[in-house]
């Protein structure tokens, strides 16, 4: 390529530049690239021309015609760059808003939502037994007749076995029937048979029952606890159900009453019940000379211990399970179970939390 043509090649690069920065929108810069660099453009057919010249002449064409073609396609970039920034400052001078405005607020129906007091309270009793050092399980919903009832020693004639009481799935085709779980016992179980012991843990969520009145929903929500090992006793359950219940109710002190009970998967069993006053029509905990029961706990059963692996003779410890739903109402002053699921918008602005907000468990619970 002599000087001549590299001259050519200049005057070529000069003319398509003034035609990038004379293009005005981005279909005008398309149209030049097209005409530029498209497959009939004036470079691309140039760069066809290289084939059709001798080795010594491509050595010096090629690169130039490259060196071109780069130059052109980069300016094109930065036009097109400039092009988008120029629309979209246009078009922020035209929808000019200030963001820094207060917006308005939102009337109901459209209001801001609400926690449920039954999300707000199961985020209160996580972060109290969170500060106990108690860890959070969970478990499938569906649950065999292992799980839920066998390994809990639950035996076959247990009226919790029935089907007035409890929701049974379709048989399986080996005619085993799977249930939707009474309780978040066999969360205990899974846990115990998948870490061992020592564990100390709590099983919050969803059970179900067929049952159904003033104080009872066929779903409702429960949290269980656990802690196995080598030498846990009544005491130590005593002292934990004592402390999560003063920081729940946020009260100076409690005193309780264990009673003895019966529960299949825990031996001794205790229904557990708090010192307690009505004045007004509104609960008092920790004052009083009323009791009320607020939940069943006992020592686990060894032969639970044996079902899920663990060695009784090595291992013991304790569970417990209270009524969540129980405890917003005795909370919150919610007079009826059932208009917990009812999904009145007035029931829930009245008795929703604007944010999850568990107590300072730091001053709520002593050393």
């Amino acid at each position: 390529m002599d000087g001549a043509e590299i001259s050519d090649l200049e005057s070529v690069k000069a003319r398509w530049l003034a035609a990038i920065a004379d293009a005005g929108t981005e279909a005008a810069l398309e149209e030049v690239r097209v005409s530029a660099l498209g497959k009939k453009g004036e470079i691309s057919l140039k760069m066809r021309d290289l084939g059709k010249m001798s080795p010594e002449q491509r050595k010096q064409a090629g690169p130039a015609l490259n060196a071109l073609k780069d130059a052109i396609h980069a300016e094109i970039g930065r036009k097109k760059e400039a092009l988008e920034d120029a629309a979209l400052n246009e078009r922020l001078a035209a929808e000019w808003m200030d963001v820094t405005l207060n917006p308005r607020p939102m009337q109901p129906p459209q209001g801001a939502g609400t926690v449920h007091p039954v999300s707000q309270v199961m985020a209160e009793i996580t972060a109290i037994f969170a500060d106990l050092g108690f860890s959070f399980e969970e478990g499938p919903h569906i649950e065999s007749d292992f799980h839920n009832f066998d390994a809990l020693n639950i035996p076959p004639e247990h009226p919790a076995r029935q089907e007035h009481d409890t929701f049974y799935m379709s048989p399986r085709p080996d005619g085993t029937r799977h249930v939707l779980r009474t309780h978040t016992s066999p969360v205990q179980v899974r846990t115990l048979m998948n870490k061992g012991a020592p564990v100390r843990f709590i099983a919050p969520g969803r059970v179900y029952r067929s049952d159904y009145d003033l104080t009872h929903t066929p779903m409702f929500h429960q949290v269980e606890g656990m802690a196995i090992g080598a030498d846990i006793n009544m005491a130590h359950l005593k002292w934990v159900l004592e402390e999560f219940l003063r920081a729940y109710f946020e009260v100076d002190s409690v005193e309780l009453r264990f009673r003895a009970s019966h529960f299949p998967f825990t031996e001794p069993s205790a229904e557990v019940d708090v010192r307690c006053s009505w004045s007004g029509g509104q609960l008092k905990i920790g004052e009083g000379d009323d009791w009320m029961e607020i939940l069943g706990s006992g020592m686990v059963h060894p032969k639970v211990l044996a079902a899920c692996g663990v060695d009784p003779d090595q291992w013991q410890g304790f569970a417990f399970g209270i009524g969540v739903d129980r405890l917003t109402m005795l909370k919150y002053g919610a007079p009826d179970l059932r208009a917990l699921w009812e999904s009145d918008l007035r029931w829930l602005r009245h008795y929703g939390f604007a944010c999850l907000d568990a107590p300072s468990i730091a001053a709520g619970l002593s050393s």
